[in-house]
């Protein structure tokens, strides 16, 4: 026990300071998310002091990590995280003639989602407008669309990658072929 609790201690700060600097935020900024002070924030992260457990809470909350990876005493190795092709979720009744597989993590809807479009010839996906700000990204991979956005209108093809305002109604339609496309979706 003595050993976990030493290894815990040793590796808190530096995954505290990782957390912080990795999200881009000062220690004033941590301490106004927290309420923790920026003194004592420095201090943990120098390893002078040892934090409460509400301490630690407040501050995983703030820099939005996960509390019991922190203490986590195993070694940390990088991961690669695999979905079979089988497992990909996939919409099959949205627009016509639409397959749409879901390739972002799920804690991702509504930021930054990204997208695997199989579109029958003739196909297409007709979208209401996302929240205000959104924009998409679709990057054709094989075959040809016409691309709405609001009132413009635009054919693009293989290798072609358009970028377009999505808070508005747009639409993605195959012609000429079976179309495969890659899209990002990007909310404001």
């Amino acid at each position: 026990m003595t050993d976990n609790h030493d290894a815990i201690l040793t590796q808190l700060p530096s995954r505290l300071k990782s957390a912080r600097t990795g999200q881009g935020l000062s220690l004033d900024a941590v301490a106004k998310l927290s309420g923790v002070s920026r003194s004592m924030v420095s201090q943990i992260e120098r390893g002078e002091s040892s934090p409460t457990i509400a301490t630690l809470w407040n501050l995983t909350r703030a820099l939005q990590v996960d509390f019991a990876g922190l203490l986590d005493s195993s070694q940390i190795q990088a991961q690669i995280e695999v979905l079979r092709a089988a497992e990909v979720p996939t919409i099959h009744n949205l627009g016509s003639g639409c397959h749409i597989r879901i390739l972002s993590p799920p804690e991702e809807a509504g930021k930054h989602e990204v997208y695997d479009l199989l579109i029958d010839e003739g196909g297409v996906l007709d979208s209401q407008p996302h929240t205000r700000g959104a924009r998409e990204h679709l990057t054709i991979i094989e075959g040809t669309v016409i691309l709405q956005s609001g009132d413009t209108e635009t054919t693009i093809q293989t290798g072609d990658t358009a970028r377009y305002p999505a808070d508005v109604p747009h639409a993605i339609k195959a012609i000429g072929g079976p179309v495969r496309a890659f899209l990002v979706v990007q909310d404001a």
